[in-house]
């Protein structure tokens, strides 16, 4: 066959869930970063009718509202506005959050390192602010699966708001739990149907029967752990236990660098430590791990299991009042989008009924 022959295109399936929301003009209900000439950049939500105020001037919405990406707007002082959607990076550090979120940088090193492929069945806990499990669920895609767990109602609805912002609405692939993982997971996960766990929590050492129970033969746990003694504790018991591989643990720091002529260095500052990543594998049933030869052999004191408590790793109790405002800052951008797409159907049907 000649290489300029024409080849019939292949058949295009159903839009992935959220891609409809990233293409095309701006729409009400959805954010947009702006850029001002100095670098500085805000998340707005577009609503008809509001503007965008700052100490120079103002901004109409509306003058956004069918706009095409990239466009290049003007305050009524003549203040230029570079205006895109926000990439997942710049949603995560800037949506709404009761907890601290996983940051961009260990969000791709857990979906590559722990290789959540299309079609995957992942069980993730805690879920904090979404952060994560919507890389999860970009991931596994609509044909995966991703159950989530909580133990807080107020962190699960913030999740909720966040994973349907960006998404246009609730994923098909996602679903949410409330309790703990180690009890709900078994209680509610077919024995060996969980192709790979992801757990951001204080103590993982306590889900090691509860993930050996899900987790089919060949597949990977995650943990992402904040200090030195989590990390060591979690590696010895998953050792002693016997059902899974060999951990191995890293950590990952960007450094951006400055562009400008010949001035090219390093940034004065980094995103550096935020946590560590250890990943192992479940071993088939009644097979042991290798029985790696060790140098040193860990033994735990009082003081170092009670290292791991919230006030030992410095997590800050989050108040009721941060975590409702939160949850509603969160279904407000949700509610705006449904609002805005409700008035164009019903535009719609008007248009119809006249013509």
């Amino acid at each position: 066959m000649s290489q300029n022959t024409p080849t019939t295109p292949p058949v295009q399936g159903p839009e992935p869930h959220g891609a409809a929301v990233r293409r095309g003009p701006f729409r009400a209900g959805e954010r947009v970063q702006l850029t001002d000439e100095r670098g500085r950049m805000n998340t707005i939500t577009l609503t008809p009718g509001t503007a965008y105020h700052t100490h120079k001037g103002f901004l109409n919405h509306d003058e956004l509202i069918g706009k095409p990406e990239g466009s290049m707007v003007e305050s009524n002082v003549g203040q230029i506005y570079q205006a895109l959607r926000p990439l997942l990076s710049d949603f995560v550090l800037s949506m709404p959050r009761g907890a601290a979120v996983v940051y961009p940088k260990d969000a791709g090193q857990i979906v590559t390192m722990a290789d959540i492929y299309p079609g995957a069945r992942v069980v993730e806990a805690g879920v904090g602010s979404g952060a994560l499990s919507i890389s999860l669920l970009r991931a596994v895609g609509d044909g995966g699966y991703l159950h989530s767990f909580e133990r807080r109602e107020e962190f699960a609805d913030i999740a909720r708001g966040n994973v349907e912002t960006i998404f246009g609405g609730p994923h098909p692939a996602w679903k949410i739990s409330l309790g703990d993982f180690q009890d709900e997971v078994v209680a509610q996960e077919a024995p060996g149907s969980v192709d790979r766990v992801v757990l951001d929590m204080l103590a993982p050492w306590e889900c090691i029967d509860a993930v050996a129970t899900v987790l089919a033969p060949g597949g990977v746990w995650i943990n992402y752990v904040a200090t030195v003694t989590q990390l060591s504790r979690t590696a010895e018991a998953i050792r002693a236990d016997g059902r899974f591989t060999e951990p191995d643990a890293w950590e990952s720091m960007v450094r951006g660098w400055h562009l400008e002529g010949l001035a090219v260095r390093p940034d004065h500052r980094m995103v550096a430590h935020t946590g560590f990543l250890m990943v192992t594998r479940r071993l088939a049933d009644g097979v042991t791990g290798l029985n790696l030869k060790k140098k040193v052999k860990a033994e735990f004191s009082e003081e170092d299991l009670n290292a791991w408590t919230p006030e030992a790793v410095g997590e800050r109790a989050v108040s009721d009042r941060k975590l409702r405002r939160a949850a509603r800052d969160a279904a407000s951008t949700v509610q705006t989008k449904r609002t805005q797409r409700n008035t164009r159907g019903e535009e719609s049907v008007e248009a119809v009924k006249e013509d």
